[in-house]
């Protein structure tokens, strides 16, 4: 029983750090790789990008912490749900790390460009745009398939076994359903990726991550339910 709280404690610090990473890392850097003209402005704010691209490293080892510290909670219950969800927030992590890999790759572009005399029609721009267009589809289809895969394993366990309370569960599967319906229309085109849509439709699913993330910190898991008899 000690060991449970003492996971559940470091998952519910690990949701904390691994939000907060994630809007400190679009705060610093995102509008300046999202500009118009970023193959300027990221060579000429290469702390900002820098700065960016640490925070998403740290989200990354966040994302991928949460999955491994729940196995514990949840391998009582399901051995298989358990593996999976380590699993899917371990890519999860994993490609966050591509991410920020591309974020550098760009930093890196944008010096040349900057030093070729910033021309207005090259190879820069092409490279540029293939990177970001990568970037993009990584981020809106791995990334947060992955990440929604494993929370629908997780609160769907949880709420089963009411390991949480339901109206967390609940909540956590409404907000995650969300997510992937807004992610599926970026990957489609249909909607503008981070956009006003997709940050309004992501609001429930960050606010209760946080709700999550204190309630297992102050209060931990409830694992009294017996756990499903094997053949």
């Amino acid at each position: 029983m000690k060991t449970n709280r003492v996971n559940a404690a470091i998952v519910g610090v690990l949701f904390i750090i691994a939000t907060a990473a994630g809007f400190a890392a679009v705060g610093v850097g995102g509008a300046i790789k999202d500009a118009p003209d970023y193959l300027t402005q990221m060579a000429a704010n290469e702390g900002a990008i820098l700065a960016g691209a640490f925070f998403t490293f740290l989200m990354s080892l966040a994302c991928a912490g949460v999955g491994l510290g729940l196995y514990p909670i949840m391998r009582k219950y399901s051995i298989g749900m358990a593996i999976a969800t380590a699993g899917f927030r371990v890519i999860e992590g994993m490609t966050q790390i591509l991410t920020g890999v591309g974020v550098m790759a760009l930093l890196a572009l944008s010096r040349e460009f900057v030093s070729a005399g910033a021309p207005e029609a090259s190879y820069f721009q092409t490279i540029g745009t293939i990177i970001q267009t990568a970037d993009g589809w990584l981020h809106n289809g791995v990334t947060l398939i992955s990440w929604c895969t494993g929370a629908f394993m997780y609160y769907s366990l949880f709420y089963r076994y009411r390991i949480v309370p339901r109206w967390l569960s609940v909540w956590g599967l409404v907000a995650i359903t969300l997510t992937v319906i807004t992610s599926v229309l970026v990957m489609l085109d249909v909607i503008p990726g981070f956009g006003t849509i997709q940050m309004i439709a992501n609001a429930p699913i960050a606010l209760q991550e946080m709700v999550f993330a204190v309630w297992l910190i102050v209060k931990g898991v409830d694992l009294s339910a017996p756990a499903p008899e094997t053949v």
